[in-house]
């Protein structure tokens, strides 16, 4: 599309629409650049409707037109899902605007909220209510419910609460033609054939825009215990995390781990923070268990913590007393990230093994990071309750952009094949987006690779949602 196609374009768009509903120029720019600010793209315009009927006009007008359409929540995704790759003929359609709670159900434990709302708003407003939503998020300030589900969000909640998949009883989505399913049931139990909101969930806008999503609630933990504890290795944690597993049972909602270096990188980016334990340990874990009614959570962690201290298991660890002080633990969580932030663009990964396989990966991926990009340093952290590690690489400083790319590119073909060698997944909680297709065309198998393209054909005949995203399914459709 050359410029005087893409002005009429706008126009037309601006006249079918209105001129609220339509972004082009400088004002999009936002709405094209990744949340790292590592890519910048561009696209014909940006749509923003205010209701489902508006989402369903948008897309029959860039149907009309010959436009494709990328969906966007939040744009806080790590893995280009919702940023246009082709400028020259792409819409964003962004949903920040639809971000309506429609309604709170505590006595059915669910609410009905739109795809614009923010995460953090919304689980805000239905603790009002003494409710819980439990998909908790580093970017729950900024990312959008309807992004959520289409990523199949994970965060540090999926051992006890599941993955978003298991937090939706419905949805409505607007699909390529412009149609609108409607399946915002909260019933719990409904077997009437083939769950189609599943569709959807996890598919990175490719079949459909979500516009408004049935959640499952559950009571508001009043009772939170958070404890940080030094370990002597990474194996350590894995057994630790086995017997909090049985002695916790359900009550436990976070196992994280993290290496030492997170502290480092952590106070980088908050120097403020002040380290909980005195002593420098290989590994360290961090333990949530949380409840609510006749529970008593901080007996159930010191009793749990007394008996791994005293068998030697855990050497070191701390117990909040307070709201505050549980924060301040969780900020070396958070802060870490941020830390490695300001050293610069490097390798992110979000990759999965077996549980029971966890601390060999971590160490044979190291091992071969080390030996294919030496000068490169690795951090590991993530989830060990569901097998998702985070293997980080930071290129060292003063390198150029073309070189940090290299190591980049050599460290991560390394960690994807020893990620082949433990049967694990590249995409543990990210999605697949742009970033990781090619990686993904490689590995996914021709059955699997045939069922979803056919879907695709079968949804979106004429390649409208999300081009280029998860698949170029055009080349096996």
């Amino acid at each position: 599309m050359d410029l005087d196609q893409e002005r009429h374009a706008v126009d037309t768009l601006i006249q079918s629409l209105g001129d609220d509903m339509v972004l082009s120029g400088e004002a999009i720019e936002k709405y094209c650049r990744d949340w790292h600010g590592d890519v910048t793209s561009g696209a014909v315009a940006v749509l923003r409707p205010r209701t489902t009927e508006e989402v369903s006009a948008a897309v029959k007008a860039c149907v009309s037109l010959g436009l494709s359409i990328v969906p966007q929540g939040g744009n806080t995704g790590l893995a280009l899902g919702a940023i246009p790759d082709r400028p020259e003929d792409q819409v964003v359609i962004s949903l920040e605007r639809m971000n309506k709670i429609r309604r709170i159900d505590a006595d059915d434990f669910s609410a009905v909220v739109e795809a614009g709302c923010i995460l953090s708003e919304f689980k805000d407003a239905v603790a009002r209510d003494g409710m819980f939503f439990p998909l908790a998020l580093g970017a729950q300030g900024s990312c959008r419910i309807g992004g959520n589900v289409s990523t199949n969000a994970g965060g540090i909640n999926v051992l006890r609460y599941g993955m978003t998949r298991e937090l939706v009883l419905g949805l409505e989505a607007v699909l390529p033609d412009g149609s609108i399913f409607d399946g915002l049931s909260t019933l719990r139990k409904d077997n009437r054939g083939i769950d189609l909101k599943q569709l959807f969930i996890g598919a990175e806008g490719v079949f459909g825009i979500i516009t408004a999503v049935a959640v499952k609630l559950t009571p508001e933990p009043d009772q939170i215990a958070t404890a940080l504890l030094g370990l002597n290795s990474l194996d350590d944690a894995i057994t630790l995390f086995r017997r909090a597993r049985r002695d916790c049972c359900d009550l436990m909602s976070a196992f994280e781990f993290m290496p030492p270096l997170a502290f480092v990188l952590a106070r980088e980016a908050i120097p403020d923070l002040a380290m909980p334990i005195s002593g420098d340990y290989p590994a360290y874990a961090l333990l949530e268990i949380s409840g609510s009614g006749l529970v008593d959570i901080n007996d159930l962690m010191e009793r749990f913590l007394g008996g791994v201290m005293e068998e030697g298991l855990v050497p070191d660890g701390v117990i909040a007393r307070s709201k505050a002080q549980a924060r301040n633990l969780w900020l070396f969580r958070e802060g870490m990230n941020e830390g490695q932030a300001k050293r610069g663009t490097h390798l992110r990964t979000d990759v999965s093994v077996p549980l029971s396989r966890l601390s060999g990966f971590v160490r044979d991926a190291e091992q071969a990071v080390g030996a294919a990009v030496p000068d490169a340093t690795c951090v590991s952290y993530g989830h060990v309750c569901d097998g998702n590690v985070h293997l980080n690489v930071l290129p060292p400083g003063g390198l150029s952009r073309a070189e940090v790319e290299a190591r980049i590119h050599d460290a991560k073909k390394v960690i994807n094949t020893v990620v082949d060698t433990y049967r694990g997944s590249i995409s543990a909680e990210h999605g697949i987006g742009r970033l990781k297709k090619a990686d993904y065309e490689m590995r996914i198998p021709p059955i699997r690779r045939g069922l979803v393209a056919a879907l695709k054909k079968a949804v979106d005949p004429q390649g409208v949602m999300n081009p280029g995203c998860q698949l170029d399914f055009e080349r096996h459709s």
